[in-house]
């Protein structure tokens, strides 16, 4: 069980109660702050005293006085209101990680939630019910509006959530048979819910998750390529990258080194040829470049799920109320704009590495490693699929953190976009995946013309491990089935 304090959840947390499904608990400390911020709240009501989000409209709206007993409509108004995302969902592991960062938001005590609904939000996660939230229609600026909005329907017993297989059900029913009473938002706590980048930070957490493990294995298959072509393991020696001094170059040479160890199929430098292209050679420049954007991504992350991103603030027990912009995008936005450039260049330097495996011109191996070369085309589409998913990066590269748009009548008049930034590094991460499958199968190849038992033992365990997912290609086929299967098997939380 992992215990909520508002301030020390980890990346590794996250995976845990959203991959692993473990349940939450609240620490003691935490919910004596959440009822001494909800005492200020109540305090503010009681005494008509004029506070933004709490008996004020919204936005270009904040000027509007709302009645004592208007509150609660407020409230409810505001989340039926913001509830319009479009789209497709996202996915039941995102939804019930905006749970979880919401919830360790609130329980910071900067937010005048009542207990109740910080029990209700663990509930949720501990009995397994996620909210249905569409993808598309956040700006990433004053909080991810619209997916948290949909996130607070649920709350209310409104709106939809996951069922058994993906299936999507209304609140309502699953409600009734899992015995939850939904809440009626009071002063404050709509608001409260929806002020926040918890999607971008969810899609973010998850997207490093998947990142980190893609980059470890593009290494391996980086080495398994290496052997396949016979690479030249100098520029890999350690004071070539201790010279240059990034920790993560580094650390990539070092482990390289270890794959390659009794190797008989990496060459020395004037045994075969002087020096390798950059693709081979610069591996541990250039993987090592991706991992230092890891590192500040993941650090960015780490602040951010810890984070009080409420608007207003409730500081120094109640006696200071602050309209600020905390729910701001722009951190998170930068750092998934960073990620999305780190992912596409370990697919750029992987495709070059699948054109080195099948260009005969390129080596000395069957051309496009086909049985048959003429009579049988082998890898050389795989390549083609290869380049076109690299393309497709490079567009979706463009940083969406430039971009911005004004809402709220000019109120609003810079955006993040972090959101659109955290969905499109998605979908970089799953192409990524499927180049460096594609390299894998050629890497896979390649090895077994040159002689599987001349390989190194810990790229032979790889090799072993996965050629029995993919077979060798002895004869064309639909290799669009292999590389689904592969990729399936490299994707991991």
């Amino acid at each position: 069980m992992v215990e909520l304090t508002g301030h020390s959840l980890t990346v590794d947390e996250v995976r845990r109660v959203c991959v692993n499904m473990e349940d939450i608990s609240i620490c003691k400390e935490s919910m004596e702050k959440v009822k001494a911020s909800r005492n200020s709240v109540d305090q503010i009501v009681a005494n008509q005293e004029t506070v933004y989000g709490i008996n004020t409209g919204f936005g270009k709206l904040s000027d509007v006085i709302i009645n004592n007993d208007n509150v609660s409509d407020l409230q409810l108004n505001l989340i039926r209101s913001h509830a319009c995302g479009v789209g497709e969902p996202f996915s039941e592991t995102i939804s019930r990680a905006m749970l979880l960062l919401r919830l360790n938001a609130l329980v910071k005590g900067f937010s005048g939630v009542r207990p109740k609904l910080v029990h209700l939000l663990a509930d949720l996660i501990n009995k397994q019910v996620h909210p249905v939230i569409p993808q598309q229609g956040s700006l990433g600026a004053s909080g991810d509006l619209a997916p948290l909005a949909h996130v607070a329907l649920v709350l209310i017993g409104e709106g939809n959530v996951f069922g058994k297989n993906g299936e999507i059900r209304s609140t309502e029913t699953v409600f009734s048979e899992k015995e939850i009473v939904p809440i009626t938002l009071q002063s404050k706590e709509g608001l409260a819910l929806i002020n926040g980048t918890q999607a971008m930070v969810a899609v973010g957490i998850m997207n490093y998750i998947e990142t980190e493990k893609l980059a470890f294995d593009s290494e391996w298959i980086a080495a398994m390529t290496m052997e396949g072509l016979e690479g030249i393991i100098d520029a890999f020696h350690p004071a070539v990258h201790e010279v240059r001094g990034y920790p993560q170059q580094i650390a990539v040479a070092e482990r390289m080194r270890e794959w390659f160890k009794g190797s008989k199929l990496i060459t020395r430098q004037g045994e075969k040829r002087v020096q390798d292209a950059y693709s081979l050679r610069c591996i541990p420049q250039v993987h090592g470049a991706s991992w230092q954007a890891l590192d500040y991504v993941k650090e960015k992350l780490e602040i951010e799920i810890n984070a009080a991103t409420d608007n207003p603030l409730i500081l120094n027990d109640g006696k200071l109320i602050v309209s600020g912009g905390n729910f701001h995008g722009q951190p998170i936005a930068l750092a998934m704009d960073f990620l999305k450039i780190a992912v596409a260049e370990l697919a750029n330097i992987s495709e070059r590495r699948v054109e080195r495996l099948v260009n005969p011109q390129l080596n000395d191996l069957p051309a496009f490693l086909s049985p048959s070369p003429g009579l049988e085309s082998g890898a050389m589409i795989m390549q083609y699929v290869a380049a076109s998913l690299v393309s497709e990066n490079k567009t979706l590269a463009h940083p969406a953190s430039v971009d911005s748009i004004p809402s709220s009548a000019n109120q609003e008049d810079h955006v993040s976009m972090g959101t659109i930034g955290a969905r499109h590094a998605k979908i970089i991460i799953d192409n990524t995946r499927k180049v460096i499958t594609i390299e894998c199968i050629c890497a896979l190849e390649a090895v077994e013309y040159r002689g599987v038992d001349k390989m190194a033992p810990k790229i032979r365990g790889k090799w072993e491990e996965h050629r029995g997912i993919v077979p060798r290609i002895t004869k064309d086929r639909v290799f669009s089935e292999d590389i689904e299967r592969l990729s399936d098997t490299l994707r991991s939380y």
